[in-house]
């Protein structure tokens, strides 16, 4: 029974859907029930508003997670990385994109020094041409906690170390390599290995997508979430600020998050234009034109599949018609807003408590959320409101990897628009064809797992949906889902202080090699479960 949450809530439409039925019968039946019309009428929808009311309520919790829990602590023999003479070498990689890829990217990248038995540099940020900044890795996120958290994993040194070549001394220089899109473990561990060790170091850029995330080694998966949810800390003005802003937001009870992707880009790749001004439609065709591959799309054929984003003012009638009210805190999350103030006009008019970080608090807040800061900032204000709603999970790796974040975070609460559901409601809207919208809405919304465990079917995302292999079971019957002992940091820390005395002995004596086989025996602990 993993999705019992989302059982709950479609029981409950079904009864409103059952007591709204019966007063229709009743005014479509006969004359003499008009007297009793007015009654029942007032009874159904006193009971609809009861039944929103607790609904709403049940979203503001976290979701039933069945006896789950977070688990990104190996199972398995797990030995701790190598030391310098035995690394095949160095690995730098270049991560772009927006800050959500970028992240992915800096996971996989742990993961390919694992794989390649590597050391690895730390990785480099493309933000100037993203974000227009000069930010990077160390301005963004607490490098030493990065290294101490990884470090039975890989090991992590800041930059390519220098080297004496016919009396002068310069850095390494790393071969540079561009690898294929999504490729496999095998890639890595040939051509890719290959080339580390000819060369001592090579350069992987771009990196943005570049391992794919279906791998069939469930400790290579939960490294990953290793990465992603306990070494990946921001810095401390970033945690201090996004602290202030959820403090604030909470002072006055629960909020809500909406991540709004209604920007130039998203819009112009999606080629949803119709509903634009013509001097609109020419921005975004140009966009189009020089970002994107030719193709002749279609509004009305793309919005019918669920390829449009969502406007603002149709995600303020999905939530309205869940039986959220106006005085719902809202935090919005979003890039400039394609279109200007007309977009948002309906949307404020449902739900006027909107707020954002550069609305939130003091200027002094506000210095602290500009550009690849200003982004990581909404993402820990996401990750840490009651509800989160992501309006377009297409490409979008910033909503895509919050879902996941929330979902390895004890399974808050998200919910998600089925768009291509949706499609033929706001269609109807649109072209003023039906009525009854809300009820539809209501019926397509409520038929949905809102964050509950469950089982990742493509094309969903490894990082948007990291179960079973990053959760384990206190309980469990398959033994595979069993959570690991206590002792298993215990395990890992005796064998890595084991592997420091190794590579000390390997320093401090001319002739190691027959003494550090002798100790390597002694590594060798019990296998962890």
């Amino acid at each position: 029974m993993l999705l019992r949450r989302r059982r709950g809530p479609a029981r409950l439409w079904v009864a409103v859907a059952a007591l709204v039925t019966g007063a229709i019968w009743l005014w479509s039946s006969s004359s003499s029930f008009v007297a009793l019309l007015g009654t029942h009428r007032a009874q159904v929808l006193t009971s609809v508003l009861l039944l929103k009311d607790f609904v709403v309520n049940e979203l503001w919790r976290t979701v039933d997670s069945n006896g789950w829990r977070a688990s990104s602590a190996p199972r398995t023999y797990w030995p701790p990385p190598p030391i310098e003479s035995e690394s095949n070498g160095y690995l730098r990689v270049r991560c772009n994109g927006g800050l959500t890829q970028q992240r992915s990217a800096i996971c996989n990248a742990v993961v390919v020094a694992r794989i390649m038995n590597a050391t690895l540099v730390l990785p480099e940020l493309d933000t100037n041409s993203f974000w227009h900044d000069e930010s990077g890795f160390v301005d963004i996120y607490d490098v030493p906690h990065f290294i101490k958290t990884l470090k039975y994993d890989v090991r992590i040194v800041m930059s390519v170390p220098k080297i004496t070549a016919q009396g002068k001394t310069k850095k390494l220089r790393a071969y540079k390599i561009e690898p294929p899109r999504d490729a496999s473990v095998t890639w890595y561990r040939t051509t890719a290995l290959e080339e580390l060790r000819k060369y001592g170091a090579i350069y992987l850029t771009p990196f943005s997508h570049r391992l794919a995330e279906e791998i069939d080694d469930p400790e290579l998966q939960r490294l990953r979430c290793r990465v992603n949810y306990h070494a990946l800390q921001f810095k401390p003005n970033i945690m201090k600020t996004s602290s202030d802003i959820v403090n604030k937001l909470r002072s006055e009870g629960h909020f809500m998050s909406i991540h709004l992707r209604f920007e130039l880009d998203m819009l112009a790749y999606a080629g949803c234009i119709d509903i634009f001004t013509p001097k609109e439609q020419e921005i975004l065709l140009k966009y189009r034109v020089e970002h994107f591959p030719e193709k002749t799309l279609i509004y009305r054929k793309r919005k019918l599949i669920g390829k449009c984003p969502l406007t603002p003012e149709e995600v303020g009638l999905i939530i309205r018609a869940m039986g959220f009210d106006n005085t719902t805190r809202i935090y919005i999350a979003s890039g400039k807003l394609f279109g200007g103030k007309r977009f948002m006009k309906p949307f404020k008019a449902m739900f006027p408590r909107l707020e954002s970080h550069s609305m939130v608090g003091s200027g002094k807040l506000e210095e602290n959320t500009r550009g690849l800061a200003g982004s990581a900032v909404d993402y820990m204000v996401c990750l840490l409101s009651d509800i989160f709603i992501p309006t377009y999970d297409g490409p979008s790796n910033f909503a895509n990897n919050l879902m996941g974040h929330r979902l390895y975070y004890g399974f808050r609460t998200t919910i998600t628009p089925n768009r291509k559901a949706l499609a033929p409601i706001f269609m109807d809207m649109e072209e003023r064809h039906a009525s009854e919208f809300e009820e539809r809405i209501r019926q397509v919304m409520f038929n949905t797992h809102f964050g509950t465990p469950h089982k990742r079917i493509h094309p969903e995302s490894f990082y948007t949906n990291s179960w079973p292999e990053c959760f384990c079971q206190m309980k469990a019957r398959n033994h595979a889902y069993q959570c690991p002992p206590n002792i298993v940091h215990d395990v890992l820390e005796s064998k890595f202080h084991n592997k420091e005395d190794i590579e000390a002995e390997a320093t401090n004596q001319t002739d190691s090699t027959s003494q550090i086989e002798k100790l390597a025996v002694g590594t060798e602990l019990a296998k962890v479960y």
